[in-house]
């Protein structure tokens, strides 16, 4: 085993569940984010971890710390695009632009920067190819109520996801996109004592452990370049996803 994975937001929640999944396979990981605290406990001094402080917003600072990643492994084989950012639930006109801009810029502007990176040095590399796994959302496809910014900074990570899976094809970049749901992670620990619904009411939501996302994605990372998982949605079996609204 001599595989390399970068995962962005990888000091908490599902970023930080899939990279000690993958520490523990033995793959190489690049831990990004910006609480370099976080990001320590979730190397836990493994020796094939690489602690890589960044803002994903930060077109310099990414460059840098992916060229540092590729510098100590030789070849990057994986990108897991997730960090992420939501809002408190408001309908439109109670949501600032400040708000939307710095959400905007951290789950999509953020996840272009890294993607761009990330195909960058698998497009130069020898041999060429890699794989990006972008983080989505059951969002990308039905909205909840109250998430008007983060549902369109969803949305257009599909459209990312399909772009750079067109784009990669003939250099052997795979790309793909996992939509998750109801994840139990600090974000989503709101679940479990009630989230406004469609109908106006307020209920308490099904969870999963984070641990199904974690292997979802090493699945993902792990198929051969010829093959991809386009799209996958790994949800709690009974959220309200599924006839939501």
């Amino acid at each position: 085993m001599d595989k390399s994975i970068i995962i962005t937001g990888a000091g908490s929640g599902v970023g930080k569940a899939a990279a000690e999944l993958f520490l523990e396979a033995g793959w190489k990981v690049g831990l990004v984010g910006r609480n370099i605290e976080n990001l320590e406990n979730t190397a836990a001094d493994r020796k094939t971890a690489t602690v890589l402080q960044t803002d994903v917003t930060d077109e310099s600072a990414v460059r840098e710390n992916f060229d540092k990643a590729l510098g100590l492994w030789g070849h990057l084989d994986v990108l897991f695009n997730n960090a992420g950012v939501s809002l408190p639930s408001a309908t439109i006109d109670e949501i600032d632009a400040g708000s939307w801009r710095n959400l905007i810029d951290i789950n999509l502007t953020g996840s272009f920067i890294c993607a761009s990176e990330a195909f960058r040095i698998m497009r130069h590399q020898n041999p060429k190819g890699g794989r990006i796994v972008n983080n989505g959302s059951v969002s990308a496809h039905v909205p909840r109520w109250g998430s008007a910014a983060y549902t369109a900074s969803k949305h257009a990570i599909t459209g990312l996801t399909r772009s750079i899976s067109l784009d990669g094809r003939p250099h052997s970049i795979a790309c793909g996109q996992i939509d998750i749901g109801n994840a139990l992670t600090e974000m989503a620990r709101k679940m479990t004592t009630g989230m406004p619904q469609a109908d106006g009411e307020v209920r308490v939501e099904p969870v999963m452990d984070v641990g199904a996302v974690a292997d979802s994605v090493m699945h993902m990372a792990s198929l051969p370049l010829e093959a991809n998982v386009q799209f996958m949605t790994v949800m709690a079996t009974n959220m309200p996803y599924i006839g939501r609204g």
